[in-house]
């Protein structure tokens, strides 16, 4: 039995699968354990700087070992500018609004917010014009702009919605501690007031809002600056410097700074080096074996995770309006990948001069 698992395992095709089933896992992982982090009390700013410095370590020997043997990109001033730039934006000021949010969220919303990034990323490229007209009339931009309206709908739903408590999704608490403070490091939405938990729930889009902008000024810097480890690592490091500079003006009690052996060091390493160093690696894998639409398609199954485990573990209860914003979350993301699958079979066949160009800036 336990040799046809292997075998079935080592399949590429089963293999992707089961690849993109454990990514899913380890951003369900970083979803609670930022959240248990933060909410034990560590600083949110120095949460970021220490995660940071583990990614820029966990990809240096990437970098170095697996393009050693390469000639090095040249890296102009004018592109360690936009480098910086690009990091400041998407990435320090993404994960610093991310962590400070999860002081009001839960890590349930964390993950559910996560999947409105493509949606986001679609309306910034149709804004800055990097993403070409939609027609309305054709199916694939109907299924976009509907898919983007969906989810963005779902958030806020998910937000603001209430409605009766679905109870047999409580699996931890008794009832009597539904009406007692917890002494758990999650805040539940009940004890939260409803200011805390709508500026929580804006400072999340926000930070995917940000993120979403990185993705759209990523492809254009990728053209470039093709060395793709190379790229993450230096825009890792200069994020390192922005978040730790960010972090030393925000957060000026040393005793913060100092790192202990306890769950709040686990949670910056896990989120640096298993999030950042190995997730990238494996969807990058997935990318080349089944396509952006394959790796892409897996984004809910964190948020469903999630769900099952902060409600197991940490007694954090679902309305019914939560679980119809999930639907409109999950359903908006699958009709935003839909239009996008079929994009390339209404568009025309580009000439042949265009198809040389694509080729050189994918190497």
């Amino acid at each position: 039995m336990a040799k046809e698992l292997c075998r079935w395992c080592v399949k590429t095709e089963r293999k992707a699968y089961l690849i993109m089933i454990f990514v899913q896992f380890i951003y369900a992982g970083m979803a609670m354990l930022s959240k248990a982090a933060i909410s034990r009390g560590m600083s949110p700013f120095v949460f970021v700087a220490f995660r940071q410095a583990f990614a820029t370590l966990s990809l240096l020997p990437f970098a170095f070992f697996l393009h050693r043997d390469k000639k090095a990109d040249p890296l102009s001033c004018r592109i360690l500018g936009k480098i910086f730039f690009v990091s400041l934006i998407g990435i320090s000021l993404s994960l610093n609004l991310y962590a400070y949010a999860m002081n009001y969220v839960t890590a349930t919303f964390a993950s559910a917010s996560i999947n409105t990034i493509p949606a986001l990323t679609f309306l910034i490229a149709m804004i800055l014009r990097i993403e070409r007209s939609v027609a309305i009339r054709e199916l694939a931009g109907f299924l976009k702009v509907v898919g983007s309206g969906l989810s963005l709908s779902g958030a806020m739903l998910f937000a603001f919605g209430k409605g009766p408590l679905l109870k047999p999704l409580n699996l931890h608490s008794f009832h009597h501690q539904m009406n007692s403070p917890t002494t758990h490091p999650t805040v539940n939405r009940h004890d939260q007031s409803n200011y805390k938990w709508i500026q929580g729930c804006l400072l999340m889009l926000a930070a995917n809002t940000t993120w979403a902008s990185w993705l759209v000024m990523q492809a254009h810097l990728v053209k470039q600056y093709p060395a793709k480890v190379r790229l993450t690592l230096l825009q890792c490091l200069c994020s390192c410097i922005q978040t730790t500079i960010w972090g030393l003006a925000m957060e000026r009690n040393m005793s913060s700074w100092r790192p202990h052996w306890d769950m709040n060091l686990f949670s910056v390493a896990y989120c640096g080096v298993i999030v950042t160093g190995v997730c990238y690696w494996l969807q990058v894998w997935s990318v080349e074996k089944k396509g952006p639409l394959f790796t892409a398609t897996f984004t809910p199954l964190a948020l469903i995770i999630t769900a099952i485990l902060s409600a197991f573990l940490w007694n954090e209860t679902l309305h019914l309006g939560s679980l119809c914003g999930m639907t409109l979350l999950v359903g908006g993301l699958y009709f935003v990948l839909w239009g996008k699958n079929r994009e390339p079979k209404q568009e025309p066949n580009n000439d042949d001069g265009e198809e040389k160009e694509e080729d050189t800036t994918d190497v």
